[in-house]
């Protein structure tokens, strides 16, 4: 019975952190994204300051 309930362990053990790898890769995903999009609002900014003179 007890290497029953140390299976039963190690398998949430591995589906936790199954779901803590995804949900890290998500989030740096997203954290990306929002770098990108500041990066190019900032570049068209400033292109577009350049074009007012």
């Amino acid at each position: 019975m007890i290497h029953l309930s140390v299976a039963i362990g190690r398998f949430f053990e591995a589906l936790l952190f199954a779901f803590l790898r995804v949900a890290g890769m998500v989030t740096g995903l997203v954290l990306a994204i929002a770098l990108a999009g500041a990066l190019l609002f900032l570049v068209a900014r400033l292109l577009l300051a350049r074009g007012r003179r």
